[in-house]
């Protein structure tokens, strides 16, 4: 019977007899006397052997990383200058009475002192997990699951479940399909979100209601997405969109006092058109000081048509980035931030290097400088405020191109640079638009369920185009930890936002069928937010991807290394399933399947 984890062993211990279960993490023999680091999941503990008992002595000299042993013995205090303050055992070591190999490893797949390829650490994702790294992050997270369920459980939530097997909504991405046997040539769906029962569950008088849910989204992946990713998801009744905002932002302020002592205080609120107009992007990282500063006014009589053009079309932007420190920047630096911008569609980047501010336009240093004039130069240094070493980055196209840009080059030079200031920066964005405009279609721009704010259906059918949403995004250090709205709870609404979506009566029906029918039958006022507990965890642990904080992740191009999923069906189930595929089935399907 296990006394208690390795790493919870300490001076109260010393003088009892423990038992204890692990994994070798060291083994180190030192003149005839031999050391073992046990490792299990809450730490590590200093196990010694010495020749007084040479069966068990010699079983100790057997062994190697990673084997599974049981071992028994005396706690004692380590001797004077051999404690190790940085470790919660190092004030302690256990005098070896017996051990038990419970389980030999071969040579590993995977080196714990050295950095392995992901592919390498996905496919032997058990023993990645082994390592302390690994093994904090999954702890972490558990906390943080009870910590939400204790607070949402206090606050009056209802933890309820909701089908993973259901229809296909339209909502942004692509949906994993799932083949009827009993209804051939019918599909399930995945859930992108359990958006449309938690409106449900709200019409059925749940009031209040979370869950932590699966979600399944079929899209191209990065760092920070995955095919099944977790939300934090809940719901409420009579609630508007400050009430949604106090209640959730307290969690996360008390989630971060619990698992951090970081005290994040009040959250300040910005406004959508604000965010992008000053950071380019509607999740701006505060930690980072630059911001995006409009010039077209300084610019619009200048004889260089890459800023006068934009300067003097309503449809574009002409604005500067002030890099603190920038001017030290090489040539060849300012052409890969050129290139970089190229993603996005820019053509260019223009620069302006203030070497010596008291020089006047003399003190300056660009190629575009000739096209500027001493006037027009000095405007722009007083309008972003610059002082000597400055670096000024222009961005001049249409306002979405500049925008998108410029508000990744900020990203990009405030990380390469090291300009960010603070550890956790906090922030809600509000007012966001309605609806997107693409190709000359309305769009929603979160969901067709979000509520225009403050409007009737005759006043957002009249100018959809200006309407605002009732929706409120969190966001950390640049990151969305989550977003939400006030919801349609009005036929009239919900059929003025499909029509304008385009989405004709019989679509509607057909797809969105039951929610309609539930409006009819006093749907109350309701509003909501989801949370993604991976990028939540990502951060607090300071994990570099979602991959790091989730146990069996996929890679990205949405495969499982452990598993080697996907993999073919054979053709037995595919004939039961009414299903033909255009990709010939391995002849080895049947024994992968």
């Amino acid at each position: 019977m296990r006394t208690d984890y390795c790493g919870n062993i300490d001076e109260s211990y010393v003088g009892k007899e423990v038992s204890l279960y692990g994994w070798v993490n060291r083994r180190r023999d030192l003149g005839g006397v031999i050391f073992l680091d046990l490792r299990d999941r809450e730490g590590v503990v200093q196990v010694v052997y010495d020749p007084d008992l040479p069966e068990v002595f010699e079983k100790a000299n057997t062994l190697r990383q990673e084997f599974c042993v049981s071992i028994k013995g005396l706690v004692r205090a380590r001797p004077e200058g051999q404690v190790n303050k940085g470790m919660k055992t190092g004030g302690i070591e256990i005098l070896g009475k017996e051990l038990e190999i419970l389980s030999r490893a071969e040579p590993l797949p995977l080196d714990f002192n050295q950095e392995n390829s992901e592919e390498q650490r996905l496919r032997f994702r058990y023993l990645d997990l082994r390592r302390p790294e690994m093994a904090d992050r999954i702890k972490f997270r558990s906390k943080v699951t009870s910590a939400v369920r204790r607070f949402l459980d206090d606050n009056g939530f209802m933890d309820i479940e909701t089908p993973i097997l259901t229809k296909a909504t339209p909502e942004g991405a692509r949906d994993y399909l799932v083949p009827s046997r009993t209804h051939k040539g019918q599909f399930f769906a995945l859930p992108q979100s359990p958006q449309l029962f938690k409106q449900l569950l709200m019409m059925a008088g749940m009031d209040r209601y979370y869950q932590i849910v699966k979600c399944f989204r079929d899209e191209d992946l990065r760092a920070d997405r995955q095919p099944e990713f977790t939300q934090i998801d809940l719901e409420t009744t009579f609630l508007d969109a400050e009430g949604v905002m106090a209640i959730t932002e307290k969690m996360i302020r008390n989630l971060f006092m619990e698992m951090l002592n970081v005290d994040l205080g009040e959250f300040p609120r910005m406004p959508y058109s604000e965010a992008m107009r000053r950071f380019g992007s509607d999740k701006p990282d505060l930690r980072n000081p630059m911001e995006l500063v409009d010039v077209a006014d300084i610019l619009k009589e200048v004889d260089f048509k890459v800023f006068s053009g934009p300067a003097n079309d309503a449809e574009g932007r002409v604005a500067v980035i002030c890099v603190p420190g920038g001017a030290e920047l090489s040539r060849k630096q300012l052409d890969d931030y050129a290139k970089f911008v190229g993603i996005y569609g820019a053509k260019g980047l223009a620069w302006l290097k203030v070497n010596q501010i008291d020089n006047g336009i003399d003190g300056l240093q660009s190629p575009i400088l000739k096209f500027l004039g001493e006037e027009v130069a000095k405007a722009l240094l007083d309008r972003v405020n610059a002082k000597e070493g400055d670096l000024l980055l222009f961005g001049a196209d249409t306002w979405q191109i500049v925008t998108e840009a410029m508000g990744a080059l900020r990203l990009k030079v405030g990380e390469d640079l090291g300009l960010l200031q603070g550890d956790w920066k906090p922030l809600w964005v509000t007012d966001f638009p309605m609806f997107e405009m693409i190709d000359g279609n309305l769009y929603a721009l979160h969901h067709p369920f979000t509520s225009p704010r403050g409007l009737s259906p005759e006043e957002l059918a009249a100018n959809p185009k200006e309407a605002l949403s009732d929706a409120y995004d969190m966001v950390l250090n640049g990151v969305e930890l989550g977003g939400g709205s006030v919801r349609i709870h009005r036929q009239d609404m919900q059929a003025t936002v499909f029509s304008l979506l385009g989405i004709d009566e019989e679509e509607a029906k057909s797809k969105f069928g039951f929610l309609l029918d539930a409006l009819k039958y006093g749907a109350p006022p309701h509003a909501g937010l989801a949370f993604g507990l991976d990028r939540l965890v990502m951060l607090m642990t300071g994990a570099e991807s979602i991959r790091d904080v989730m146990a069996f992740p996929k890679t990205t191009t949405a495969a499982c290394p452990l598993t080697s999923a996907p993999g073919f069906a054979n053709p037995e189930q595919l004939q039961e399933l009414a299903i033909q595929t255009v990709v010939p089935v391995k002849e080895s399907s049947s024994e992968e399947a």
